[in-house]
């Protein structure tokens, strides 16, 4: 069982920047994948950014590449989701999520993540 904390969410206007974070505990995260999705209002869940927390690879969407950069503090065993030149598109639920499959598979959301965190709202205004 991982738990998994989220944070750092917030209202902010097109172009700016938040950073989110997330706190795992329960258990060694070394061979674990962690990533970021997000839900807006009426639309499905989608994958964000991913990262292998034994190695460090990392898989980011497209529609974030360039603006988003996922990264990770083992010696706090939080990830964290630095989001520049925020978008309104942007505006969602963000979660964060734990499996013990690879970080390529968690991009695929194939399956989902097997655990989650209760969400952060990111609200970029135009």
């Amino acid at each position: 069982q991982v738990q998994l904390v989220e944070s750092g969410g917030g209202l902010v206007q097109a172009g700016g920047s938040l950073r989110l974070s997330c706190v795992a505990s329960g258990r060694t995260l070394r061979s674990y994948a962690m990533g970021w999705f997000r839900q807006a209002p009426g639309k499905e869940r989608e994958f964000v950014a991913a990262i292998s927390w034994g190695y460090g690879t990392t898989y980011v969407a497209d529609s974030v590449k360039g603006r988003f950069t996922i990264s990770k503090d083992d010696t706090k065993n939080t990830m964290y989701l630095q989001m520049d030149s925020l978008k309104s598109e942007d505006t969602a639920t963000y979660y964060c999520a734990a499996d013990l499959r690879t970080a390529s598979v968690m991009a695929t959301m194939a399956p989902p993540p097997d655990w989650w965190g209760q969400g952060t709202q990111v609200t970029v205004s135009s």
